[in-house]
């Protein structure tokens, strides 16, 4: 990936809090929900309740899509991603759970005062890697978008 579009990537990423994921229901539809979320590079961690719906999706088919959008006054100023990739729930993964815990509570400190409602131990670790990302940059013109392909040493800082 050209180091360029990385550092766009990257800057979005690591500027924005909440992302909408797609995940595909057993039925057939579609779901999208908002989760604020932390990125380890390119990688992506959210935290859901482990009887969620999306937890659910992610058990019958691992296939998620995402977008992260960055505010914008004027529609010549759109910029955007759009990420298909994959999603492991971390259920069995300790280290990566706890990795993925710090990052939250670095970028989020105030869950440490004010925890989610409910049990925390009902709480799951949701790791999201991108294998192609869609970039929108309306500032180099209207509908500008560049599909970008992700490999191992692009998820990497």
């Amino acid at each position: 990936m050209d180091a360029g579009i990385k550092r766009f990537i990257l800057g979005i990423v690591g500027s924005q809090h909440d992302l909408t994921l797609a995940t595909m229901r057993p039925d057939g539809y579609p779901q999208a929900n908002t989760v604020s979320y932390v990125s380890d590079g390119l990688t992506l961690y959210f935290g859901t309740m482990r009887d969620s719906q999306k937890v659910r999706n992610l058990q019958s088919c691992n296939k998620i899509s995402l977008t992260i959008a960055v505010p914008y006054a004027d529609w010549g100023d759109i910029r955007g991603l759009s990420m298909g990739g994959t999603a492991k729930i971390l259920l069995d993964d300790e280290s990566e759970s706890r990795r993925a815990a710090q990052l939250l509570t670095k970028r989020y400190p105030a869950v440490l005062d004010t925890p989610p409602p409910g049990d925390p131990a009902k709480i799951v670790f949701i790791k999201v890697t991108p294998e192609v990302v869609s970039v929108l940059d309306y500032r180099k013109g209207f509908g500008h978008t560049q599909l970008v392909r992700v490999t191992a040493n692009d998820l990497r800082c």
